[in-house]
C-alpha cells in the first residue's frame, strides 16, 4: 500500500530536498552514496559493504520487480536510508516467493524518501564529493535535523567491520580443498563461489588471531568485503602481514583487497565520490583485456604507492579514473581485486579471479 506521508533529506551542508516517504516511518543518518546500477536493487541494499549508508538509486524506478528471498547477500538489508525518484507499490513478477519491495524495507527497519529529482541529488554528490545526510518522515524540526548531521560520524576513520562480521566461526559446503575466509562483511556469492569450486569454506570472525588460522591447517586464505575505512582495522592487517609472510595462497576482495594492501605498507585514501555500480570498467594489465565490473567502496588503495614499491605489481586498473582495481605481491601468493568478481555485470567477466585462486592453491 502507498505511502504519502512528506519526507524529507537534508544533507550536512544545508542542501535539501523534499518528498514523500517509503519504508519506515522514521528518521535516518548515515553517509550518502549513489548507485548507478539498473538492476539489482535487492543485492544491494542487503550487501553489508553499504552497512550503515544512505543509498541513492540512479535508476528511475525502484521496486518493480519486489523482493525474493534467494536475492540476498546477507541476512538482512544493510542501508540505512534509500532515495529513490519512482517507488513503486505493486510489482509484476512469477512465483510465490516474492514480496513488495516496501514490506521489505520496513521489516528491516528502512527509512525512505521518494517522489525527488535523484538526477540532481547525484550530479549534486558528484561535483561536491561525499557527505553525510539526513532522512526523515516524522515532521522534525530544522534544528532537530542538523543536531542529528552534527552527530553522525564521519566515514574517514570509522571501523564497520565489526558490525557485520560473524560472532562465531562455522564451516560451509564440501570439497577437498580447505579455505579460511576472515569475514569483514562477506557477500554470501563470495561463498557460493567458492562451494562451487571444490572448497569446504570456514568463516572466521574479522577479528580472528593468526593461530586460530593456522590451526585450521587451511590450504588457502579468503580475505573478504565489508564497509567502512580499513585503516582502523590495525589487529586485521597485521595478522594477514603474517599470513602471507606464510605464504598462503590470499585472495582479497574490496576491503580484503585494502586489508592486504596495507598489510604490505601501502595506504589507502578516501574518495570523493566513490565507485558505485554495476557497469565498471576494469583493464586486467596482466592480459590486456577488459572486465565490466560490480564495484562498491568509498577508499581506494593509493596508486602512487603501488606503482613506487618494489614489491607490488600493478595488475588491474579502473579505466575512467585510472585508480587501483588490482595487485599482486611480487614473490608472494597472494593477490587481490578492489571489485566484486561473485557478481554478474558483464555477466562472469571476473569469476576467472576465483578459478586463478583455486589453481594458486593447487600450485
Amino acid at each position: 500500500m502507498s505511502n504519502n506521508s512528506n519526507a524529507i533529506l537534508v544533507l550536512s551542508d544545508g542542501t535539501t530536498f523534499h518528498g514523500n516517504s517509503c519504508g519506515k516511518i522514521g528518521t535516518a543518518t548515515g553517509e550518502i552514496a549513489f548507485n548507478t546500477g539498473m538492476t539489482g536493487y535487492q543485492e544491494i541494499f542487503t550487501d553489508p559493504s553499504y552497512h550503515g549508508q544512505i543509498i541513492t538509486m540512479a535508476n528511475a524506478h525502484i521496486g518493480n520487480y519486489g523482493t525474493n528471498k534467494f536475492e540476498v547477500e546477507s541476512n538482512n538489508s544493510q542501508i540505512k536510508g534509500l532515495v529513490v525518484k519512482k517507488f513503486a507499490h505493486h510489482f509484476s513478477r512469477y512465483g510465490v516467493e516474492n514480496q513488495l519491495l516496501n514490506d521489505f524495507l520496513i521489516s528491516d527497519n528502512v527509512v525512505g524518501i521518494k517522489d525527488i529529482d535523484t538526477r540532481a541529488l547525484i550530479s549534486y554528490i558528484r561535483e561536491n564529493g561525499a557527505q553525510n545526510a539526513v532522512i526523515s518522515s516524522e515532521n522534525k524540526s530544522d534544528k532537530e535535523l542538523n543536531e542529528l548531521l552534527k552527530k553522525a560520524p564521519s566515514m574517514k576513520g570509522l571501523e564497520l567491520a565489526s558490525k557485520v562480521s560473524v560472532q562465531e566461526s562455522y564451516e560451509i559446503g564440501e570439497g577437498p580443498i580447505k579455505v579460511a575466509l576472515i569475514d569483514f562483511g562477506v557477500k554470501k556469492n563470495i561463498i557460493r563461489c567458492l562451494n562451487e569450486r571444490g572448497c569446504k569454506v570456514k568463516v572466521f570472525p574479522y577479528d580472528v588471531s593468526l593461530e586460530q588460522i593456522t590451526n585450521y591447517e587451511p590450504d588457502g586464505i579468503m580475505l573478504s568485503n565489508g564497509p567502512g575505512d580499513p585503516e582502523p582495522l590495525k589487529h586485521s592487517i597485521g595478522v594477514v602481514k603474517e599470513l602471507v609472510n606464510l605464504n598462503y595462497p590470499i585472495f582479497g576482495i574490496c576491503l580484503g583487497h585494502q586489508i592486504l594492501a596495507l598489510s604490505q605498507g601501502l595506504k589507502t585514501e578516501k574518495m570523493y565520490n566513490g565507485h558505485r555500480g554495476i557497469n565498471h570498467p576494469v583493464k586486467n594489465l596482466i592480459t590486456n583485456k577488459c572486465e565490466i565490473t560490480s564495484q562498491n567502496h568509498g577508499f581506494v588503495v593509493k596508486r602512487h604507492d603501488v606503482v613506487n614499491h618494489s614489491g607490488i605489481e600493478l595488475t588491474h586498473e579502473h579505466l575512467n579514473d585510472n585508480t587501483v582495481a588490482g595487485i599482486s605481491i611480487i614473490g608472494k601468493n597472494a593477490f587481490s581485486v578492489q571489485y566484486h568478481p561473485e557478481s554478474s555485470p558483464g555477466p562472469n567477466d571476473s569469476r576467472y579471479l576465483f578459478d586463478q585462486f583455486i589453481e594458486n592453491i593447487k600450485k
